[in-house]
């Protein structure tokens, strides 16, 4: 069964690529790419004792929010939302372990709100008075091709515009000897039923067995390979590019998303 919807707005941030505009001239070969470590910004839709409580997952997922909902000329207040990640606050987690192993034992309230998987989803409503209906998944490596499909799925069912985030940060020392992600990345899409001036292009998905498609530059291969939600880039790459083209995503080891993506000129 194929699904379809339309991609109004896109946001990107992660190692060496700071928004969509300079990750699409990245990957159509415009400019080269320079890993840089990921340069969060202070989320200042967030009221101030708020925005003190937040950790690097909210940051990042914020941030891409934003710039997808704006891309898409879209209220983020009545977007309906899909917050997908592989896990969550990983330095949050840390410090949680870190005082469960120490003789006092008191967690924080603020460390226990952050620990929750949905943290994210709730500090945006809180950051843009959201009210609209908002999931959350975990699929560990898969969480992109998940969160992608179910974003799709919704699109297509319910006619209604959704924003799909997805996002991933590093673990600090000793856990990220288990869960090695180098750095924070987070891709958001606005998708829509139907066709408006900002539409960038339509995406039909599919389940495939198809080989996923790697990544032509060497250090963008690495990210993809390294990040959950980096496994989108191969989309972001045909979307930069304008071009209709097939792309095969990373999902399960025996199963893979295909993506048909049609440009819309």
């Amino acid at each position: 069964m194929n699904l379809s919807a339309y991609v109004n707005g896109v946001g990107v941030l992660g190692p060496g690529l700071t928004d969509w505009l300079a990750t699409s001239a990245v990957l159509t070969g415009a400019a080269p790419y320079v890993p840089a470590a990921t340069n969060l910004p202070v989320p200042h839709l967030l009221p101030p004792a708020e925005r003190r409580r937040t950790g690097r997952v909210v940051k990042l997922a914020i941030a891409v929010a934003l710039e997808a909902a704006t891309r898409a000329e879209a209220n983020p207040a009545e977007l309906a939302s899909i917050f997908s990640s592989s896990g969550g606050d990983g330095h949050n987690c840390h410090e949680i372990c870190a005082t469960l192993a120490a003789a006092a034992r008191d967690i924080s309230p603020t460390r226990f709100a952050n620990s929750v998987h949905n943290a994210a989803s709730g500090y945006w409503s809180i950051a843009t008075s959201a009210m609209a209906p908002s999931n959350v998944l975990c699929a560990f490596d898969a969480s992109f091709c998940a969160g992608l499909l179910e974003a799709v799925t919704q699109t297509s069912v319910e006619r209604r515009d959704i924003l799909l985030v997805t996002y991933d940060t590093e673990y600090p020392a000793p856990l990220n000897a288990k869960r090695a992600i180098p750095d924070g990345f987070g891709i958001s899409l606005v998708l829509s039923p139907e066709r408006s001036r900002c539409s960038l292009a339509k995406l039909t998905v599919a389940l495939t067995q198809q080989a996923a498609e790697p990544m032509s530059d060497p250090q963008l291969e690495a990210l993809r390979r390294s990040i959950p939600s980096a496994r989108g880039l191969p989309l972001l790459r045909a979307l930069a590019l304008r071009l209709p083209r097939q792309t095969i995503l990373d999902y399960f080891e025996d199963t893979r998303l295909g993506v048909l993506v049609a440009p819309c000129v």
